[in-house]
């Protein structure tokens, strides 16, 4: 299970972008998170297209498989879409890693449970201006 932003754990940190200037200002091989929306398309293209990693923040199952679709390295997701998520990444493959959002680390235990291959602190995204 990979953890990002636990305090025992080094990890890479998500860079919160609202913009393609934005990535200019993250350290070199930096992760790209990017909220869902139409309005960060053209983001999410960038990345795609740069072969940049990034990570997708998304609130739907339809956002999820639209994310895989954009090639999200990370999809990031709220507990409530973890079962779910999980069975459709299996299902089609996804080569993006399901990673939830949590606040406690009490929440470890049953994600692990639940085959989810990851979760993220909120102290592990750092928002970015331009």
């Amino acid at each position: 299970m990979l953890l990002f932003g636990h305090r025992f754990i080094a990890s890479d940190s998500f860079y919160h972008v609202l913009d393609i200037d934005s990535i200019n200002n993250t350290p070199p091989s930096s992760i790209i998170h990017i909220e869902f929306c139409e309005e960060n398309l053209d983001i999410i293209e960038h990345t795609r297209i740069n072969q940049i990693s990034s990570s997708i923040r998304c609130k739907t199952i339809t956002e999820i498989i639209y994310a895989s679709s954009l090639g999200a390295s990370f999809i990031v997701i709220h507990p409530d879409l973890c079962k779910n998520a999980i069975k459709i990444a299996n299902d089609y493959l996804f080569d993006a890693k399901i990673v939830v959002l949590i606040e406690e680390e009490e929440e470890i235990e049953d994600l692990a449970l639940m085959g989810v291959d990851g979760v993220i602190f909120s102290s592990a995204i750092v928002k970015i201006n331009s």
